[in-house]
């Protein structure tokens, strides 16, 4: 575990105390860990400790709206003209038929039919809007009532950007830079996604076990940290797989079991509508049961989810759609099912055996490697703030830090192979090593990475768990596709 007074004084302004208590009553009512911080951040005292739990859930209720409450809002906005202002996500679409902008806000039950953006309103706030199609914010509704053949619709009239911190990289690397066990940094990010690392410590496990249970919970972030990665998870149940991807992030977007159609995923093209679908706009799309999983149109769906995983863009009826979203693909199976030569796609519908759609997956999350969740991994104490350290993995995501560590990692990793050496392999090593090097190694620059000790710890925490997340997708494309993948082999990857 970490050192608690040296993580507040690396990060004084970004730490929490997330009470175990605490935050099983913020699980209860359904908020996400980012807001959560950000209350508590707000309402504890000097010694991180909320005292008076009755007025924290009056301000709960006040700044976080239920669904049943948007009667009180329309009631609000048409009597008031305003309503008071609240925190929840919100989506924004163009329509060219009208030449408006619409919003809707989803938990509440706010739809794109009964909105309106005025362009007053779109001038002042587009900038914090444009680029990301919407997101969690501070919002103010107003309301427009019916004229002639219009109809009345409800306004937005204010929209803040739900980001409460200066998020400053260069600091953050600086803080990064004081913790020369990287061990320890590995726990001090497990507590920023609100799990204790000294809990996946079971008696009778052995070290090198423990480590890999907390480096395959922190693998779960690359898609947080690094644009376009395609991951598939096939784990246990009670692993902690949907908490990750729907609790953690603002940013990116669970799609649960059931239906899932193209035009949720990339574009709704029905005449007037033209909405951009998930990949336009969210970091990553997670796919969660996806034993259960049903597309409106399977042959359809896998060839476009090939096209996209490939190369990040898609045309669909014309019109060319692109994204930085990578394709999350989650479910669970048995742990007697997750051993070598084990075919693990066996139970998996016929679309996600298709060995051309498996050859563009990255990654492969070793979920076995943890354990059910019990209350001893859950965080209970001082921890790094999970909203601010998802700003931070959100900002690493940008093309200039991209590139800046994906060149790190072409000067450390060298490739060999007897035969041709597969570039979508390839591709797939060095982005995953990428996505690593930037979460466990920020504050890496082209000094640090020539010494010894760093190529050391680049090899155990990047490019051996990146080689092995691939090696395992080669493994089952072998099972699904022998004729093809049988006398296929992986290149050998080495630290320069």
């Amino acid at each position: 575990m970490y050192d608690v007074q040296k993580l507040r004084e690396t990060f004084p302004s970004t730490t929490v105390f997330k009470d175990h208590a605490l935050m099983g009553m913020f699980r209860t009512a359904k908020i996400e860990s980012f807001l959560r911080d950000w209350i508590i951040k707000r309402k504890a005292g000097v010694d991180g400790r909320i005292n008076d739990i009755d007025e924290l859930s009056r301000y709960v209720a006040t700044i976080i709206p239920h669904r049943n409450e948007k009667e009180r809002l329309e009631d609000e906005a048409r009597s008031n003209g305003e309503t008071r202002p609240f925190l929840a996500k919100i989506n924004i679409s163009f329509n060219p038929k009208t030449n408006q902008y619409n919003f809707e806000i989803p938990d509440l039950g706010f739809t794109y039919d009964n909105t309106i953006i005025e362009d007053y309103v779109w001038d002042r706030i587009k900038e914090e809007l444009i680029g990301e199609a919407g997101g969690w914010g501070l919002i103010k509704l107003g309301y427009l009532p019916p004229e002639g053949v219009k109809r009345g619709r409800f306004t937005l009239l204010e929209y803040k950007n739900f980001c409460p911190y200066e998020i400053n990289l260069d600091a953050y690397r600086e803080a990064r830079s004081k913790y020369e066990d990287t061990e320890e940094w590995m726990d001090v990010l497990l507590g920023a996604i609100d799990y204790d690392a000294s809990g996946f410590e079971s008696k009778g496990m052995l070290e090198q076990d423990v480590w890999l249970a907390k480096h395959t919970m922190l693998t779960r972030l690359l898609p947080f940290i690094q644009p376009r990665i395609n991951l598939i998870e096939l784990a246990p149940q009670q692993t902690g797989k949907s908490y990750i991807f729907g609790k953690i992030d603002k940013y990116g977007w669970l799609a649960g079991g059931g239906s899932l159609s193209r035009a949720k995923l990339f574009m709704d093209m029905r005449p007037g509508a033209k909405t951009r679908g998930l990949v336009t706009f969210a970091d990553y799309v997670a796919v969660d049961e996806i034993k259960s999983i049903k597309f409106t149109n399977d042959k359809e769906m896998a060839g476009i989810l090939k096209g996209y995983m490939e190369d990040g863009f898609v045309n669909v009826g014309g019109t060319r759609v692109e994204g930085e979203a990578g394709i999350i693909f989650l479910g669970n199976i048995d742990v007697e099912d997750m051993i070598p030569g084990r075919d693990m796609f066996q139970d998996l519908p016929e679309v996600f055996r298709d060995s051309a759609l498996i050859q563009r997956i990255h990654g492969f999350v070793p979920g076995h490697n943890i354990h059910p969740i019990s209350p001893d991994m859950i965080m209970d104490g001082w921890a790094l703030n999970t909203e601010y350290f998802t700003e931070i993995m959100h900002l690493l995501r940008s093309p200039a830090e991209s590139m800046r560590y994906r060149g790190l990692v072409e000067e450390l990793v060298t490739v060999e192979s007897q035969g041709e050496i597969s570039n979508r392999e390839k591709e797939a090593v060095m982005r995953l090593c990428t996505g690593y090097m930037k979460l466990f190694f920020p504050h890496a620059d082209s000094e640090l990475i020539k010494t010894p000790k760093f190529k050391m710890e680049f090899t155990k925490y990047c490019l051996n768990p990146a080689v092995a997340m691939q090696q395992t997708v080669l493994e089952q494309m072998k099972i699904i596709n022998p004729n093809e993948f049988k006398n296929k082999y992986m290149a050998s990857y080495y630290v320069r």
